[in-house]
Protein backbone atom coordinates (compact mmCIF):
# COMPACT_ATOMS: atom_id res chain seq x y z
CA UNK A 1 0.00 0.00 0.00
CA UNK A 2 1.40 3.36 -1.00
CA UNK A 3 1.93 5.69 1.93
CA UNK A 4 -0.31 8.81 2.02
CA UNK A 5 2.76 10.74 3.23
CA UNK A 6 5.41 10.95 0.45
CA UNK A 7 8.27 11.47 2.93
CA UNK A 8 7.03 8.66 5.17
CA UNK A 9 9.75 6.15 4.34
CA UNK A 10 12.41 8.60 5.55
CA UNK A 11 10.30 9.73 8.50
CA UNK A 12 10.26 6.05 9.44
CA UNK A 13 14.07 6.00 9.37
CA UNK A 14 14.22 9.08 11.63
CA UNK A 15 11.69 7.80 14.16
CA UNK A 16 13.26 4.35 14.30
CA UNK A 17 16.72 5.93 14.60
CA UNK A 18 15.72 7.55 17.87
CA UNK A 19 13.98 4.39 19.06
CA UNK A 20 17.09 2.30 18.32
CA UNK A 21 19.26 5.00 19.93
CA UNK A 22 17.38 4.45 23.20
CA UNK A 23 17.30 0.69 22.67
CA UNK A 24 21.09 0.58 22.55
CA UNK A 25 21.55 3.37 25.09
CA UNK A 26 19.48 1.47 27.64
CA UNK A 27 21.62 -1.58 26.96
CA UNK A 28 24.96 0.19 27.38
CA UNK A 29 24.32 2.25 30.51
CA UNK A 30 24.63 -0.88 32.64
CA UNK A 31 28.16 -1.44 31.31
CA UNK A 32 29.03 2.23 31.75
CA UNK A 33 28.22 2.35 35.46
CA UNK A 34 29.15 -1.26 36.24
CA UNK A 35 31.97 -0.32 38.71
CA UNK A 36 29.53 1.97 40.57
CA UNK A 37 26.88 -0.75 40.78
CA UNK A 38 29.50 -3.22 41.99
CA UNK A 39 30.60 -0.91 44.81
CA UNK A 40 27.09 0.12 45.85
CA UNK A 41 25.34 -3.25 45.77
CA UNK A 42 28.38 -5.34 46.83
CA UNK A 43 28.20 -7.81 43.96
CA UNK A 44 31.22 -9.50 42.39
CA UNK A 45 32.45 -9.79 38.80
CA UNK A 46 30.81 -13.16 38.15
CA UNK A 47 27.44 -11.92 39.44
CA UNK A 48 27.63 -8.83 37.23
CA UNK A 49 28.57 -11.03 34.30
CA UNK A 50 25.54 -13.18 35.12
CA UNK A 51 23.22 -10.13 34.90
CA UNK A 52 24.62 -9.18 31.47
CA UNK A 53 24.43 -12.79 30.31
CA UNK A 54 20.85 -13.06 31.57
CA UNK A 55 19.87 -9.95 29.61
CA UNK A 56 21.38 -11.28 26.39
CA UNK A 57 19.96 -14.77 26.90
CA UNK A 58 16.42 -13.48 27.51
CA UNK A 59 16.78 -11.31 24.42
CA UNK A 60 17.96 -14.25 22.37
CA UNK A 61 15.19 -16.59 23.52
CA UNK A 62 12.35 -14.13 22.97
CA UNK A 63 13.45 -12.46 19.74
CA UNK A 64 12.41 -15.31 17.39
CA UNK A 65 8.92 -15.23 18.89
CA UNK A 66 8.80 -11.46 18.37
CA UNK A 67 10.07 -11.91 14.83
CA UNK A 68 7.36 -14.40 13.95
CA UNK A 69 4.68 -12.14 15.43
CA UNK A 70 6.00 -9.35 13.22
CA UNK A 71 4.98 -11.29 10.11
CA UNK A 72 1.41 -11.80 11.34
CA UNK A 73 0.50 -8.85 13.60
CA UNK A 74 0.83 -5.07 13.38
CA UNK A 75 4.50 -4.14 13.34
CA UNK A 76 3.61 -0.62 14.45
CA UNK A 77 2.19 -1.79 17.77
CA UNK A 78 4.93 -4.35 18.29
CA UNK A 79 7.49 -1.54 18.04
CA UNK A 80 5.50 0.79 20.32
CA UNK A 81 4.94 -1.88 22.99
CA UNK A 82 8.60 -2.88 22.82
CA UNK A 83 9.67 0.69 23.51
CA UNK A 84 7.23 0.95 26.43
CA UNK A 85 8.39 -2.30 28.04
CA UNK A 86 12.15 -1.86 27.75
CA UNK A 87 11.94 1.77 28.87
CA UNK A 88 9.91 0.76 31.91
CA UNK A 89 12.44 -1.97 32.66
CA UNK A 90 15.27 0.55 32.44
CA UNK A 91 13.43 2.92 34.77
CA UNK A 92 12.84 0.12 37.28
CA UNK A 93 16.47 -1.03 37.16
CA UNK A 94 17.29 2.18 39.00
CA UNK A 95 15.24 0.84 41.93
CA UNK A 96 17.14 -2.45 42.18
CA UNK A 97 18.52 -3.18 45.64
CA UNK A 98 20.64 -6.21 44.80
CA UNK A 99 21.30 -9.07 42.40
CA UNK A 100 17.66 -10.23 42.31
CA UNK A 101 16.39 -6.76 41.33
CA UNK A 102 19.04 -6.43 38.62
CA UNK A 103 18.09 -9.80 37.13
CA UNK A 104 14.35 -9.06 37.30
CA UNK A 105 14.36 -5.55 35.84
CA UNK A 106 17.52 -5.64 33.74
CA UNK A 107 17.65 -9.18 32.40
CA UNK A 108 13.96 -10.03 32.16
CA UNK A 109 12.01 -6.79 31.64
CA UNK A 110 14.53 -4.73 29.66
CA UNK A 111 15.86 -7.74 27.74
CA UNK A 112 12.36 -8.99 26.90
CA UNK A 113 11.18 -5.56 25.78
CA UNK A 114 14.18 -4.95 23.55
CA UNK A 115 13.72 -8.36 21.89
CA UNK A 116 10.46 -7.18 20.32
CA UNK A 117 11.88 -4.09 18.61
CA UNK A 118 14.42 -5.05 15.97
CA UNK A 119 12.66 -7.67 13.79
CA UNK A 120 9.51 -5.59 13.28
CA UNK A 121 11.43 -2.33 12.79
CA UNK A 122 13.92 -3.66 10.24
CA UNK A 123 11.20 -5.50 8.31
CA UNK A 124 9.20 -2.27 8.06
CA UNK A 125 12.27 -0.35 6.88
CA UNK A 126 13.09 -3.02 4.30
CA UNK A 127 9.52 -2.92 2.98
CA UNK A 128 9.45 0.85 2.51
CA UNK A 129 13.00 1.00 1.04
CA UNK A 130 13.18 -1.63 -1.72
CA UNK A 131 15.90 0.20 -3.70
CA UNK A 132 17.62 2.00 -0.80
CA UNK A 133 17.54 -0.91 1.64
CA UNK A 134 21.18 -0.95 2.72
CA UNK A 135 21.24 2.83 3.15
CA UNK A 136 18.07 2.89 5.25
CA UNK A 137 19.21 -0.03 7.41
CA UNK A 138 22.73 1.42 7.55
CA UNK A 139 21.46 4.77 8.82
CA UNK A 140 19.31 2.91 11.33
CA UNK A 141 22.40 0.98 12.43
CA UNK A 142 24.27 4.20 13.18
CA UNK A 143 21.80 4.79 16.02
CA UNK A 144 23.48 1.85 17.73
CA UNK A 145 26.83 3.59 17.48
CA UNK A 146 25.64 7.01 18.58
CA UNK A 147 23.45 5.50 21.29
CA UNK A 148 26.31 3.54 22.79
CA UNK A 149 28.80 6.43 22.65
CA UNK A 150 26.44 9.06 24.04
CA UNK A 151 24.92 6.78 26.67
CA UNK A 152 28.36 5.59 27.82
CA UNK A 153 29.52 9.15 28.39
CA UNK A 154 26.22 10.45 29.75
CA UNK A 155 25.61 7.49 32.06
CA UNK A 156 29.15 7.73 33.47
CA UNK A 157 28.77 11.51 33.95
CA UNK A 158 25.36 11.23 35.62
CA UNK A 159 26.51 8.21 37.63
CA UNK A 160 29.59 9.93 39.01
CA UNK A 161 27.72 13.13 39.89
CA UNK A 162 24.23 11.95 40.83
CA UNK A 163 24.54 8.18 41.38
CA UNK A 164 24.19 5.25 39.01
CA UNK A 165 20.43 5.01 39.56
CA UNK A 166 19.85 8.44 37.98
CA UNK A 167 21.26 7.15 34.69
CA UNK A 168 18.53 4.52 34.46
CA UNK A 169 15.80 6.98 35.42
CA UNK A 170 16.89 9.40 32.67
CA UNK A 171 16.91 6.91 29.79
CA UNK A 172 13.76 5.15 30.95
CA UNK A 173 11.76 8.37 31.04
CA UNK A 174 12.93 9.42 27.55
CA UNK A 175 11.88 6.06 26.15
CA UNK A 176 8.37 6.35 27.54
CA UNK A 177 8.00 9.77 25.89
CA UNK A 178 9.20 8.47 22.52
CA UNK A 179 6.74 5.56 22.67
CA UNK A 180 3.91 8.08 22.70
CA UNK A 181 5.35 9.86 19.65
CA UNK A 182 5.66 6.60 17.69
CA UNK A 183 2.09 5.60 18.59
CA UNK A 184 0.87 8.86 17.04
CA UNK A 185 3.09 8.99 13.95
CA UNK A 186 3.50 5.41 12.69
CA UNK A 187 1.20 4.20 9.93
CA UNK A 188 -0.65 1.00 10.78
CA UNK A 189 0.14 -2.25 8.98
CA UNK A 190 -0.50 -5.94 9.23
CA UNK A 191 2.12 -8.65 9.10
CA UNK A 192 4.48 -9.12 6.20
CA UNK A 193 2.41 -6.97 3.87
CA UNK A 194 0.99 -3.48 4.34
CA UNK A 195 -2.64 -4.33 4.84
CA UNK A 196 -3.66 -5.35 1.30
CA UNK A 197 -1.98 -8.70 0.67
CA UNK A 198 -3.07 -11.87 2.51
CA UNK A 199 -1.22 -12.60 5.73
CA UNK A 200 1.16 -15.57 5.27
CA UNK A 201 0.72 -18.75 7.32
CA UNK A 202 3.24 -19.42 10.14
CA UNK A 203 4.18 -22.86 8.86
CA UNK A 204 4.80 -21.49 5.38
CA UNK A 205 7.01 -18.66 6.64
CA UNK A 206 9.10 -20.80 8.98
CA UNK A 207 9.43 -23.51 6.34
CA UNK A 208 10.87 -21.06 3.83
CA UNK A 209 13.37 -19.58 6.29
CA UNK A 210 14.51 -22.90 7.74
CA UNK A 211 15.07 -24.39 4.28
CA UNK A 212 17.55 -21.64 3.39
CA UNK A 213 21.15 -22.79 4.05
CA UNK A 214 22.58 -19.27 3.73
CA UNK A 215 20.38 -18.26 6.67
CA UNK A 216 22.17 -20.70 8.98
CA UNK A 217 25.64 -19.54 7.95
CA UNK A 218 24.75 -15.88 8.38
CA UNK A 219 23.11 -16.59 11.74
CA UNK A 220 26.05 -18.52 13.17
CA UNK A 221 28.44 -15.83 11.93
CA UNK A 222 26.23 -13.25 13.61
CA UNK A 223 26.53 -15.28 16.82
CA UNK A 224 30.31 -14.99 16.62
CA UNK A 225 30.01 -11.24 16.11
CA UNK A 226 27.55 -10.78 19.00
CA UNK A 227 29.78 -12.83 21.32
CA UNK A 228 32.66 -10.47 20.57
CA UNK A 229 30.53 -7.36 20.79
CA UNK A 230 28.80 -8.29 24.05
CA UNK A 231 32.08 -9.32 25.62
CA UNK A 232 34.18 -6.28 24.86
CA UNK A 233 31.40 -3.76 25.53
CA UNK A 234 30.63 -5.27 28.94
CA UNK A 235 34.21 -5.38 30.17
CA UNK A 236 36.22 -2.76 28.25
CA UNK A 237 35.43 0.20 30.58
CA UNK A 238 36.37 -1.92 33.60
CA UNK A 239 39.52 -3.12 31.80
CA UNK A 240 40.67 0.46 31.14
CA UNK A 241 39.92 1.54 34.71
CA UNK A 242 41.72 -1.39 36.33
CA UNK A 243 44.71 -1.86 33.99
CA UNK A 244 45.49 1.74 32.97
CA UNK A 245 43.82 3.58 35.88
CA UNK A 246 41.75 5.73 33.57
CA UNK A 247 38.82 7.68 35.11
CA UNK A 248 35.49 5.95 34.61
CA UNK A 249 33.99 8.73 32.47
CA UNK A 250 37.07 8.87 30.22
CA UNK A 251 37.26 5.09 29.90
CA UNK A 252 33.65 4.87 28.76
CA UNK A 253 33.72 7.81 26.39
CA UNK A 254 37.11 7.25 24.74
CA UNK A 255 36.60 3.52 24.20
CA UNK A 256 33.19 3.96 22.67
CA UNK A 257 33.87 7.08 20.59
CA UNK A 258 37.02 5.58 19.06
CA UNK A 259 35.23 2.39 18.11
CA UNK A 260 31.90 3.75 16.99
CA UNK A 261 33.10 6.86 15.17
CA UNK A 262 35.01 4.63 12.78
CA UNK A 263 32.18 2.10 12.71
CA UNK A 264 29.94 4.95 11.53
CA UNK A 265 32.33 5.54 8.62
CA UNK A 266 32.41 1.83 7.82
CA UNK A 267 28.65 1.36 7.87
CA UNK A 268 27.91 4.36 5.65
CA UNK A 269 30.62 3.45 3.14
CA UNK A 270 29.66 -0.23 3.07
CA UNK A 271 25.93 0.40 2.66
CA UNK A 272 26.44 2.96 -0.11
CA UNK A 273 28.79 0.63 -1.97
CA UNK A 274 26.41 -2.32 -1.60
CA UNK A 275 23.36 -0.47 -2.94
CA UNK A 276 25.35 0.71 -5.97
CA UNK A 277 26.87 -2.66 -6.82
CA UNK A 278 24.02 -5.02 -5.86
CA UNK A 279 22.09 -4.68 -9.17
CA UNK A 280 25.19 -5.91 -11.05
CA UNK A 281 26.72 -8.15 -8.35
CA UNK A 282 24.04 -9.67 -6.09
CA UNK A 283 26.57 -11.29 -3.75
CA UNK A 284 28.26 -8.00 -2.86
CA UNK A 285 26.36 -7.60 0.43
CA UNK A 286 27.48 -10.95 1.77
CA UNK A 287 31.04 -10.38 0.52
CA UNK A 288 31.30 -7.05 2.39
CA UNK A 289 30.16 -8.76 5.58
CA UNK A 290 32.86 -11.44 5.33
CA UNK A 291 35.56 -8.89 4.57
CA UNK A 292 34.59 -6.80 7.60
CA UNK A 293 34.98 -9.69 10.02
CA UNK A 294 38.21 -10.97 8.50
CA UNK A 295 39.97 -7.59 8.54
CA UNK A 296 38.70 -6.71 12.03
CA UNK A 297 40.08 -9.86 13.72
CA UNK A 298 43.76 -8.76 14.10
CA UNK A 299 42.77 -5.56 15.87
CA UNK A 300 40.59 -7.44 18.36
CA UNK A 301 43.58 -9.64 19.15
CA UNK A 302 45.57 -6.48 19.95
CA UNK A 303 43.08 -5.17 22.54
CA UNK A 304 44.06 -7.19 25.59
CA UNK A 305 47.83 -6.92 25.26
CA UNK A 306 48.28 -3.33 24.06
CA UNK A 307 50.86 -1.68 26.37
CA UNK A 308 48.97 1.61 26.69
CA UNK A 309 45.43 2.95 26.73
CA UNK A 310 46.18 4.99 23.60
CA UNK A 311 47.05 1.84 21.66
CA UNK A 312 43.87 0.18 22.93
CA UNK A 313 41.88 3.14 21.59
CA UNK A 314 43.67 2.87 18.22
CA UNK A 315 42.88 -0.86 18.02
CA UNK A 316 39.24 -0.16 18.89
CA UNK A 317 39.09 2.40 16.08
CA UNK A 318 40.44 0.00 13.43
CA UNK A 319 38.25 -2.80 14.75
CA UNK A 320 35.29 -0.40 14.58
CA UNK A 321 35.91 0.52 10.94
CA UNK A 322 35.70 -3.09 9.80
CA UNK A 323 32.88 -3.91 12.20
CA UNK A 324 30.95 -1.10 10.47
CA UNK A 325 31.56 -2.76 7.09
CA UNK A 326 29.98 -5.93 8.47
CA UNK A 327 27.07 -4.05 10.03
CA UNK A 328 26.36 -2.13 6.83
CA UNK A 329 24.78 -5.22 5.29
CA UNK A 330 23.87 -7.11 8.46
CA UNK A 331 20.22 -7.70 7.53
CA UNK A 332 20.29 -6.34 3.99
CA UNK A 333 22.23 -9.47 3.04
CA UNK A 334 19.75 -11.70 4.85
CA UNK A 335 16.87 -10.05 2.99
CA UNK A 336 18.56 -11.05 -0.29
CA UNK A 337 17.86 -14.72 0.46
CA UNK A 338 14.40 -14.57 2.09
CA UNK A 339 11.18 -13.21 0.53
CA UNK A 340 9.45 -10.08 1.80
CA UNK A 341 6.71 -11.92 3.68
CA UNK A 342 9.29 -13.82 5.77
CA UNK A 343 11.67 -11.05 6.75
CA UNK A 344 10.53 -10.34 10.30
CA UNK A 345 10.62 -14.04 11.16
CA UNK A 346 14.03 -14.47 9.53
CA UNK A 347 15.37 -11.46 11.43
CA UNK A 348 14.02 -12.78 14.72
CA UNK A 349 15.49 -16.23 14.17
CA UNK A 350 18.86 -14.81 13.18
CA UNK A 351 18.86 -12.65 16.30
CA UNK A 352 17.99 -15.77 18.32
CA UNK A 353 21.09 -17.54 17.05
CA UNK A 354 23.23 -14.47 17.60
CA UNK A 355 22.17 -13.54 21.08
CA UNK A 356 21.90 -17.02 22.56
CA UNK A 357 25.49 -17.63 21.45
CA UNK A 358 26.62 -14.15 22.44
CA UNK A 359 24.89 -14.28 25.83
CA UNK A 360 27.71 -16.42 27.22
CA UNK A 361 30.39 -13.79 26.62
CA UNK A 362 29.99 -11.54 29.71
CA UNK A 363 29.84 -14.49 32.10
CA UNK A 364 32.75 -16.36 30.48
CA UNK A 365 34.90 -13.23 30.39
CA UNK A 366 33.99 -12.61 34.03
CA UNK A 367 35.24 -16.11 34.89
CA UNK A 368 38.41 -15.64 32.79
CA UNK A 369 39.00 -12.26 34.48
CA UNK A 370 38.67 -13.82 37.92
CA UNK A 371 40.84 -16.89 37.32
CA UNK A 372 43.26 -15.92 34.50
CA UNK A 373 43.25 -12.36 33.10
CA UNK A 374 40.86 -10.07 31.31
CA UNK A 375 43.63 -9.22 28.83
CA UNK A 376 43.73 -12.80 27.54
CA UNK A 377 39.95 -12.98 27.43
CA UNK A 378 39.58 -9.84 25.31
CA UNK A 379 42.32 -10.75 22.85
CA UNK A 380 40.99 -14.26 22.31
CA UNK A 381 37.75 -12.79 20.94
CA UNK A 382 39.52 -12.27 17.59
CA UNK A 383 39.25 -16.01 16.89
CA UNK A 384 35.45 -15.64 16.78
CA UNK A 385 35.68 -13.01 14.03
CA UNK A 386 37.77 -15.36 11.89
CA UNK A 387 35.26 -18.17 12.43
CA UNK A 388 32.38 -15.86 11.46
CA UNK A 389 34.13 -14.81 8.25
CA UNK A 390 34.70 -18.48 7.33
CA UNK A 391 30.98 -19.23 7.75
CA UNK A 392 29.95 -16.32 5.52
CA UNK A 393 32.44 -17.30 2.83
CA UNK A 394 31.10 -20.85 2.96
CA UNK A 395 27.60 -19.51 2.31
CA UNK A 396 28.91 -17.34 -0.54
CA UNK A 397 30.54 -20.27 -2.28
CA UNK A 398 28.03 -23.07 -1.65
CA UNK A 399 24.53 -21.72 -1.08
CA UNK A 400 24.03 -18.05 -1.91
CA UNK A 401 23.31 -18.26 -5.64
CA UNK A 402 20.52 -20.83 -5.28
CA UNK A 403 19.00 -19.16 -2.19
CA UNK A 404 19.08 -15.74 -3.86
CA UNK A 405 17.34 -16.98 -6.98
CA UNK A 406 14.64 -18.73 -4.96
CA UNK A 407 13.98 -15.65 -2.79
CA UNK A 408 13.75 -13.27 -5.74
Amino acid sequence: MKSPRPFYKWELVILFWFAYFLNQGDRQIFNAVLPLIKADLHVDDVQLGLVATGFTLVYGLLVPIAGCLGDFLSRKWIVVLSLLIFSLGTLMTGLAGGLVGLVLFRSLTTGGGEACYYPAATALLGHHHPTTRAQALGIHQTALYVGIVVSSWLAAFVGEHYGWRASFYTFGFLGLLLAVVLALRLQNDRGGTIATEPTPRPREVLGIVLRTPTFYCLSLAFGCMVFVNTGWMTWMPTFLVEKFHRPLQEANFCAMICHYLFAFVGVMAGSRMADRLAPRRPAVRIEIKALGLLLGAPFIALLGFAPSAVLVYAALAAFGLFRGCYDSNLFAALFDVVPLRCRSSATGLMLFFGFTIGSLAPLLLGVVKKHVSLSLGLSSLGVLYVAGAALILLARQKFFAEDYTRAQ
